[in-house]
């Protein structure tokens, strides 16, 4: 397939465009399916690539919304355990201890760190995914779900 310096672009901006989201709240659906849908008729590349893009972010959120549902729990347990909810004066007694943390703590920091690295990793994906687009490869990211075939 010959590929002209139109259709790289497009498909590079499809990738970028997931950085949208740090402008306009879930930019980094929008940016993508507007790229994709105005232009996956002209190309199989552009439609590989804008496939790609959507079904990562769609696995991202996905993969964010399990973690989320572990973590959160574990500070939740942690703080509502501290309160007394018979006694009125429940925020009298309210600390957090440095000395010892819960181990509760230890489990949702865990998680906390999991999320964070996970998002570092995404973006560097993006980059990659970006780059191989400009140089006319086709890119599959990795830990990707296939909502879109």
């Amino acid at each position: 397939m010959i590929l002209n310096t139109h259709q790289k672009n497009i498909a590079t901006f499809i990738h970028l465009s997931t950085f949208s989201r740090f402008i306009i709240p879930l930019g980094n659906f929008i940016g993508p399916i507007i790229l994709w849908v105005s232009n996956k008729d002209k190309s199989e590349f552009i439609d590989a690539h804008g496939k790609q893009a959507i079904n990562f972010q769609i696995s991202m959120l996905l993969y964010a919304i399990v973690l989320g549902t572990l973590a959160v729990p574990f500070f939740i347990f942690k703080i509502i355990g501290s309160f007394d909810f018979i006694d009125f004066n429940g925020f009298h007694n309210f600390h957090i201890s440095l000395d010892k943390p819960s181990p509760l703590l230890y489990i949702g920091g865990g998680l906390g760190v999991i999320a964070v690295l996970a998002f570092i990793i995404e973006l560097a994906l993006i980059v990659i995914a970006s780059l191989k687009a400009r140089d006319g490869e086709m890119y599959n990211y990795p830990f990707t779900i296939n909502f879109i075939k």
